[in-house]
């Protein structure tokens, strides 16, 4: 075995028989994420492969592929990221109210606008618009961790559930007062689609993605003595406050980015850092967080092919990953038998 690989195994790793498993999963999610990828663009089109037309009909396939890269990217980084701040790997970014927050935003549109509001508005505005906002209540709560000693991360955490029930809770109000065909149509939008996304919000949300996640993998070090805990971060001389502040900041730009590109996929940040947990067996997210995101891409894109290729069914890949994601959170929070 090469020296380096013998080092690996005994650092990130408990044993050298442990970095092997890691390499050979992740060799397997390297070419399988591709598969899937193929897949989308190649299955049931009807022209010969390296045909012009086989191209031109991959391209309309293209955008969805994409979306399901950006997407996983963002939910397994962050995710996995807030797991390690909060100290806990049951509660995911979600709670922060930032999923509520969407809702509301789209269910003011129709309520002010009308149906056509969610056509006729800028989709290049209205997705600013909704990251703006989402970030901005972060930056709110989260500023709190910075202004008084006293004030601890699962009391923001505590902050950010009250209000995401307050935005709820507005929510409905205002769907009640929808008449049936805008609320058939507003229901559409608040369950996470692939197809909600537009091509013109890609130019945005791709370099956003990329730069707050490259800065999660930056701080792969620090993300690692942050998870020993308070004391122990601060013994070794981490400034855990304000690191904890700024990824807590780049986690919230990758939830908005995701949320309000495709919509709420409450489960799936979960079902993806669950799933690099189990096949990454390390502590250390310099391998956990690629881990994270190949498997993001396969559980996301898997979903997608087989709605849209094996039944031929027209409905949202997220009520599949709702399904299936609640279904693992509920057997792990009874085999954990705790928050």
């Amino acid at each position: 075995m090469p020296e380096t690989m013998t080092r690996v195994g005994h650092g990130a790793f408990a044993d050298s028989r442990a970095a092997e498993r890691y390499w050979m999963i992740l060799a397997i999610l390297v070419l399988l994420a591709p598969a899937v990828c193929y897949g989308i663009l190649a299955w049931g089109n009807p022209m010969p492969v390296n045909s012009p037309g086989f191209w031109r009909i991959a391209q309309l396939r293209a955008t969805s592929v994409t979306v399901i890269l950006v997407v996983a990217w963002c939910q397994g980084l962050a995710t996995v990221a807030f797991q390690t701040i909060t100290n806990n790997r049951i509660i995911t970014p979600s709670i922060m109210g930032f999923e509520s927050l969407y809702r509301l935003i789209q269910t003011s549109i129709v309520f002010f606008f009308g149906t056509t509001g969610l056509t006729s508005m800028n989709s290049m505005g209205q997705y600013l618009m909704q990251v703006g906002l989402m970030v901005a209540l972060a930056a709110l709560l989260y500023g709190r961790l910075l202004q008084s000693e006293r004030t601890n991360i699962h009391q923001t955490l505590l902050l950010g559930i009250v209000i995401g029930t307050g935005f709820g809770g507005l929510s409905t109000y205002m769907q009640n007062l929808l008449n049936p065909s805008a609320f058939d149509i507003l229901s559409a939008r608040l369950i996470g689609n692939i197809s909600n996304a537009d091509v013109s919000q890609l130019t945005v949300a791709i370099p956003l993605a990329v730069v707050a996640g490259g800065l999660l993998l930056a701080m792969s070090r620090t993300l690692d003595v942050l998870g020993l805990g308070r004391d122990a971060a601060i013994g070794l001389g981490v400034d855990h406050r304000r690191n904890s502040l700024v990824i807590l900041m780049l986690t919230a730009v990758l939830m908005a980015v995701s949320t309000s590109l495709v919509g709420p996929m409450s489960f799936l940040g979960f079902l993806v850092a669950m799933t690099a947990y189990q096949l990454s067996d390390t502590h250390e997210h310099l391998f956990v967080l690629p881990m994270a995101w190949l498997v993001g891409v396969v559980i996301l894109g898997g979903a997608y092919f087989t709605l849209r290729h094996i039944f031929y069914a027209t409905g949202s890949v997220g009520i599949i990953i709702e399904a299936v994601g609640g279904t693992f959170f509920l057997i792990h929070l009874l085999r954990k038998g705790r928050l």
